[in-house]
C-alpha cells in the first residue's frame, strides 16, 4: 500500500442520480444530500450519498445525470429513533467538479478499531470480517466507519485487538438488505467500506 498522510480521504467519480434534498443546518450553513451512482468493475452500481454545503451546490448548478468527480471524507452520525440509534454515513464533499473520467471509487482511512472484529461466513461460504474503525476529525470528534474485508485478510483482521491502529484502502459501497419490521419486510440500504488492503499503523 502506498504511504498516505490524511486520516480520511475519499475520491468518487460517477453520475448525479437525483435532486439534492435538504439534510440539516449547522453553524449557519445548510447542507444537502445528493445521490451519486458509481459503477464497479463488476458492472453493479453503488448509489452513494454526498453531503454538500449550499455554497458548493449553488456554485455547481447541478443537473440529474451530470458526470462528477468529488473529493472529501467519510462522515458518520447517529440518528436516534424510537427503535434505537442508527449509524448514518455520507461523503462530505470538499471539492466538486464536472468531469469526463471513468467511474472511480477510492477510500483511504487511518484510525483505530473501536469494537472487536467479527469473523463470519457468507451463505456462499466466503470468509468476511466486520470492523468498526474510529477515525479522528477536527474539534475532538470522531467518525465511526464500518469496514469489511475478505478471505486471508479477513482471517488476519479477526486477530487484531480493540485499539489496534490501522491504515486501509478500499471503496465506499452500498448494499441492499431485507429487514422484518412490524409493518412487514422492508428493503433497506447499508453503507460500508470494502477494504482491499489493510496494514497496522504504528503512528499515533
Amino acid at each position: 500500500m502506498e504511504q498516505f498522510t490524511e486520516t480520511n480521504f475519499v475520491r468518487l467519480c460517477g453520475a448525479a442520480a437525483g435532486r439534492p434534498l435538504f439534510s440539516h443546518s449547522s453553524r449557519g450553513t445548510d447542507f444537502f444530500l445528493l445521490p451519486l451512482e458509481v459503477q464497479r468493475l463488476s458492472g453493479s452500481v453503488d448509489r452513494l450519498p454526498l453531503l454538500l454545503r449550499r455554497e458548493l451546490l449553488e456554485a455547481a448548478e447541478l443537473s440529474d445525470g451530470d458526470r462528477l468527480c468529488v473529493t472529501g471524507e467519510l462522515r458518520s452520525f447517529n440518528r436516534r429513533r424510537s427503535e434505537g440509534a442508527k449509524l448514518i454515513l455520507s461523503v462530505y464533499a470538499r471539492e466538486l467538479r464536472f468531469c469526463g473520467e471513468e467511474d472511480g471509487n477510492l477510500v483511504q482511512l487511518r484510525g483505530a478499531l473501536c469494537k472487536p472484529p467479527v469473523l463470519r461466513r457468507t451463505p456462499l461460504g466466503r470468509e468476511i470480517c466486520d470492523l468498526m474503525l474510529a477515525v479522528n476529525r477536527r474539534y475532538a470528534r470522531s467518525d465511526y466507519l464500518p469496514c469489511i474485508c475478505w478471505g486471508a485478510l479477513a482471517r488476519r483482521a479477526a486477530l487484531w485487538p480493540v485499539g489496534q491502529r490501522l491504515r486501509l484502502e478500499g471503496r465506499f459501497q452500498s448494499r441492499d438488505y431485507r429487514k422484518l419490521t412490524e409493518q412487514g419486510v422492508e428493503t433497506r440500504t447499508a453503507y460500508e467500506v470494502s477494504a482491499m488492503e489493510i496494514e497496522e499503523d504504528g503512528e499515533i
